[in-house]
């Protein structure tokens, strides 16, 4: 089994990019997998992508260099695991509150005697090497995406979890937690004091990084501030703002 690029990334030192994807489709991801971003995540929480869609989503990323991750909708083993079968190099789990919510989260995703994912990696046997069952453990990413007042107060516990390799942070939901606006790319300081505080607790635990952004100038910021992984954008993103050139061009 070749080693989890992103790990690479980060052993250089290096922020990596990543781009989301809330609508279905294989050409879809196959379609952004080829413009050169580090991962792509394929969301299964807010996008419109059932578990037939994620396959073939994944088999579609598999012609690219993009690490294939994806958000499942919720901390349930069973999704979980049916992610990992599936192909997926990496899990990102929603609203993750604790500390035993995150170990719970982790086990579900790491084979005996880590955790209690249970055998079965039939298709990532096939396309991630062989010795897939033997490494996976190593390879797989596991980010917790803390994103309310309950998850920052227990940052740091959660942060100090065996085996978890990161924290992913949504923006809109901790904002709204914290008594804010659901906004991405926010300036108020409550978030980006939450943001440090959760840049703190994973340096101190030795892990990484990352936060939804919604363009390349915030995103650069936020690397600038010490996170490792970055989304930069969405599939409908991209789509909604081809549709806002062509209406300004009719304008002028």
């Amino acid at each position: 089994m070749r080693t989890n690029r992103l790990k690479e990334i980060w052993a250089d030192g290096k922020a990596a990019i990543n781009c989301w994807l809330s609508l279905p489709g294989a050409l879809n991801a196959e379609a952004v997998g080829a413009q050169g971003w580090d991962a792509v995540t394929i969301d299964q929480q807010h996008g419109l992508i059932g578990y037939s869609d994620v396959l073939s989503m994944l088999q579609g990323l598999r012609s690219s260099d993009a690490v294939p991750l994806v958000r499942v909708p919720w901390n349930a083993p069973g999704d979980i695991m049916k992610a990992l079968d599936a192909g997926a190099l990496g899990i990102i789990c929603p609203m993750i509150s604790t500390a035993a919510e995150c170990e719970a989260f982790v086990r579900a995703c790491r084979y005996p005697p880590g955790g209690f994912r249970s055998y079965g990696p039939m298709r990532p046997a096939m396309v991630h090497g062989g010795d897939y069952a033997e490494n996976a453990n190593a390879q797989v990413l596991t980010f917790a995406m803390i994103e309310t007042a309950e998850g920052l107060e227990n940052a740091e516990a959660i942060c100090a979890v065996p085996g978890l390799d990161g924290i992913y942070i949504g923006p809109s939901d901790l904002s709204l937690s914290l008594g804010g606006e659901p906004r991405q790319d926010s300036d108020d300081p409550r978030i980006l004091a939450a943001f440090d505080r959760i840049l703190a607790a994973t340096r101190a635990a030795g892990i990484r990084t990352g936060v939804h952004t919604n363009g390349a100038a915030y995103s650069k910021q936020m690397i600038a501030r010490g996170f490792d992984l970055v989304t930069v954008g969405s599939d409908m993103r991209y789509l909604m703002s081809g549709r806002r050139e062509v209406i300004e061009m009719r304008k002028g």
